[in-house]
Order: C-alpha cells, then sequence, then structure tokens
C-alpha cells in the first residue's frame, strides 16, 4: 500500500493518462496480493505463529530466563489431607517429582521395621523423591508416638484416620508402599523391605 501511495499520480497532463491508468492497475494488482498475506498494520518485526504451533525458539531451546511451565497434576495426586500436626497438605505441590506414599499403622510390626529406612533415606531425598507417610487404622496419639519413637519428624506424614486415601487408593494391608512417577503413573503398590525401598528411591532421583 505505500508503494501504491508513493506511485499515485495527484494532477498530470491529459496525455498522459493511458500510461498512468496502466501503471495503477498494475500497483492496485500487486496491492491485492499484499492484502491476502500481510497486515499493514502489523510491525514488520513482529513474528506471525500459525495457531496449533509452537513460538519459534532458538535451537538451544528456551529463551534464558524464560519461566518454565507448572508441572500438569496427574489424577493420582489430586487430593488434599492434613498432617499429623493438622497442617493443610495438598499433593498437587508434588507434581513433576516421582513420589512415594507409604501407608502405615502405628501397631503394625512390620511398619515399625521399616520405619528406620524411611527415617534414614527421606531426609536425603526430600528435594527428589518425596516418602509421605499416610497413617491409619489408628489413633492420633499412638501415631505421633510412632513418629516420635522412630524418629520421623523430619518425613512428611499425613493424618489419615478416616482412611479417605487407604479407601482411594485401595490400600488393604500395611505395610504398602506406593510409588508414583514423576508423569503420575502408579508403578508399584504393595510391600519392599528396607533395601528394595533404597534401590527403588535412589533409582527414581537418577
Amino acid at each position: 500500500m505505500r508503494s501504491y501511495r508513493r506511485n499515485r499520480p495527484d494532477r498530470r497532463p491529459p496525455g498522459r493518462l493511458v500510461a498512468t491508468a496502466a501503471v495503477l492497475a498494475g500497483v492496485l494488482v500487486a496491492a491485492a496480493g499484499c492484502a491476502a498475506g500481510d497486515d499493514p498494520a502489523r510491525s514488520a518485526t513482529e513474528a506471525v505463529v500459525p495457531v496449533g504451533t509452537a513460538s519459534p525458539l532458538p535451537s538451544g531451546g528456551p529463551a534464558t530466563g524464560a519461566p518454565s511451565a507448572p508441572a500438569q497434576v496427574p489424577d493420582t495426586l489430586r487430593f488434599d489431607a492434613k498432617t499429623l500436626d493438622g497442617t493443610p497438605f495438598s499433593a498437587a505441590g508434588l507434581a513433576g517429582k516421582p513420589v512415594v506414599l507409604w501407608f502405615w499403622a502405628p501397631w503394625c510390626a512390620t511398619c515399625a521395621s521399616q520405619a528406620w529406612t524411611v527415617a534414614e533415606i527421606a531426609p536425603k531425598y526430600r528435594d527428589t523423591v518425596p516418602i509421605v507417610g499416610v497413617a491409619g487404622l489408628g489413633e492420633q496419639k499412638a501415631m505421633k508416638d510412632f513418629v516420635t519413637e522412630f524418629e520421623l519428624a523430619g518425613t512428611l506424614q499425613l493424618d489419615d484416620r478416616a482412611g479417605t486415601l487407604w479407601r482411594r487408593f485401595e490400600i488393604v494391608e500395611q505395610s504398602t508402599f506406593l510409588i508414583i512417577d514423576r508423569d503420575g503413573r502408579v508403578v508399584h503398590q504393595g510391600f519392599l523391605d528396607g533395601e528394595d525401598l533404597t534401590r527403588r528411591v535412589a533409582a527414581l532421583a537418577g
């Protein structure tokens, strides 16, 4: 369109009307073609990205300093609870990481034998593979005493006396470890001894 304005005649001698008309016809055809593909109001430096495609990025990856997209929350981590001390907890905050849910009861001898391993490895993998205890089938005082006795205070422990999470994940016995990978898929549900638990958590962290 700028080309049209630049070449548009204002007042010309009658003898050049035929030539002017020919020039105008050619310019109008070119302008129509531009209108189909370009928006005159769009800045010349603005990138045009077709709908449904990603914005063009350098071959090295996202631009430096660009915020990373939040992880999508899988169905397995769409639940809320409270910790043994009454603090609200949302599992959605664990999305994007492998997670281990440990279902235990305070009177369970097997749980007691596994508690030492959990207390040992959970702090080490807190930021990479969180281990979350889900206490059930008992009284809150007994659960708190269990945590104190086996030095689990540094590990997140949920109060599930009502059995909400046990039913949600169809837990039928204690002690049960339920391992969720970073994509939200359950990759193990069942018993693990201390050695197997340590090996699996280390593999997930790597």
